[in-house]
């Protein structure tokens, strides 16, 4: 593998300088100023009561997010506070989504700079709400994530962009286009400042990765590999003098100082080669597992696997958000996702000791989260195995099957310690779509809680 030697400066070598930005250009490109001058949103609180939400830190938000996030960009209490930002936008596919019965889930027909402009709105929000030592994650496919990069280098510096992980969506395709099959999307990970949370995320070793890796057993056996003592570059300084009267490979330095050097040869931690050439032992008892690289082949979207499921069109797997938000949080830090869709984002945050704020301009969405909120997942089988009588009309499904619950403790998957909020309009045209239904479920969760 190649590897380069860090500049600093051009030294004159180089015709443009490291620090030139870019931007991308199109029509309809407003300000961050005139961004951030938003109004903000007027909030109606739909549940719990007033004495029943004192504590609570977790708010649901239904109706547009831009509004919302401005109105949080005006409360101290939340701006500047985010650890941890997870969204998961429409894509620009130009289609509308369904969920498994049918019922529309969101429109995803905004399309070009309109798209791009519609992201970057809120991102700019999302920046100021984000903590100094805060990290975002943006989901993306092919049709947005290199817009997006650029826009996200505008906003958030290049110096702060991290990784571009590539996750495996789904299984191959029996593809009948004349092109190579699509089965990756991307996340994009920036952070506020170079100060972030970070808890490295690793996987268990493999007896045949661990074998291979770590092919070598000293006298009492412990297994070790041997790796390099030397690394790219020429320093000046003590690490680029001799060492056992060798210089260093040329073009390169010695990892450590010969001092320190010489401190491990005595514990035995330096393999000599016949030909007298230094490796230093690394042994597999100091390795916490596997670090984490930034292609992901484990996480494919919950319909592509036999998994539980709430039905919502897109989806994603619980155990790919846990892994973001325990590497980029810790317990008690405030997680937002302001395209929540199904609530992925909000039942691994609550299970994993999280505060969370979500937003979705979807009736289905708040449906679909609600109903996870007190039945959790389906079985996947459950969706298929449905049979329609009669004429199919799509319709929002406000029912909660929760009557045979008899106590909260026997409810591990039910959620209920958050307030719903919703602007005026949104929050009377809701309550006349669901036909007071979702009155009724505020009082099922009041009833649970009082038993």
């Amino acid at each position: 593998m190649a590897t380069s030697i860090p500049k600093t400066r051009s030294n004159g070598s180089y015709p443009f300088q490291n620090d030139v930005e870019m931007q991308l250009s199109y029509q309809g490109k407003q300000s961050e100023h005139s961004i951030l001058q938003k109004s903000p949103a007027e909030e109606v609180i739909l549940w719990p009561s007033a004495e029943d939400r004192v504590n609570l830190t977790n708010h649901l938000y239904f109706g547009d997010n831009l509004p919302f996030l401005a109105a949080m960009y005006h409360n101290s209490a939340i701006r500047g506070q985010v650890r941890l930002i997870y969204i998961d936008p429409p894509y620009a596919t130009g289609g509308i989504f369904q969920s498994r019965n049918q019922a529309e889930a969101y429109d995803d027909s905004v399309s070009g700079s309109h798209s791009i402009e519609y992201l970057r709105q809120r991102l700019v929000f999302l920046r100021e709400l984000l903590a100094d030592d805060g990290s975002i994650y943006i989901q993306l496919d092919k049709n947005m994530a290199f817009h997006i990069k650029i826009i996200m280098d505008e906003i958030f510096g290049v110096k702060n962009f991290r990784s571009w992980i590539t996750r495996k969506k789904c299984n191959p395709k029996n593809y009948t286009r004349k092109t190579y099959g699509n089965t990756t999307d991307y996340i994009l990970f920036y952070t506020k400042s170079d100060n972030y949370v970070w808890h490295r995320p690793m996987t268990a070793w493999t007896a045949e990765h661990l074998n291979r890796e770590y092919p070598c057993l000293d006298e009492s056996g412990r297994r070790y590999k041997k790796v390099p003592v030397h690394a790219p570059g020429i320093r000046n300084g003590a690490t680029g003098q001799q060492w056992h009267g060798m210089n260093p490979p040329p073009g390169k330095h010695w990892q450590y100082t010969p001092i320190r050097l010489d401190e491990m040869d005595a514990k035995g931690e330096i393999y000599w080669s016949p030909n007298g050439n230094p490796r230093r032992k690394v042994y597999l008892d100091n390795s916490e597992g596997v670090p984490v690289q930034d292609i992901w082949l484990e996480y494919l979207d919950p319909y592509n696997q036999n998994s539980q499921i709430t039905g919502y069109p897109t989806e994603k797997n619980p155990e790919l958000l846990a892994r973001i938000i325990e590497a980029s949080s810790n317990p008690g830090d405030l997680v937002l996702d302001c395209f929540v869709g199904s609530g992925t984002t909000l039942a691994v945050a609550s299970q994993l000791k999280r505060c969370w704020i979500g937003i979705d301009n979807s009736p289905h969405a708040l449906a679909t989260i609600l109903r996870r909120f007190v039945n959790g997942l389906k079985p996947m089988g459950d969706f298929v195995s449905l049979r329609q009588v009669g004429p199919y009309q799509p319709a929002l499904d406000w029912s909660f099957d929760i009557a045979t619950l008899e106590h909260t403790s026997q409810t591990p998957n039910l959620i209920d310690d958050f307030t719903l909020i919703a602007e005026p309009v949104v929050a009377a045209n809701l309550l006349q779509l669901a036909s007071m239904q979702l009155l009724q479920v505020a009082d099922k969760f009041d009833n649970i809680n009082k038993e």
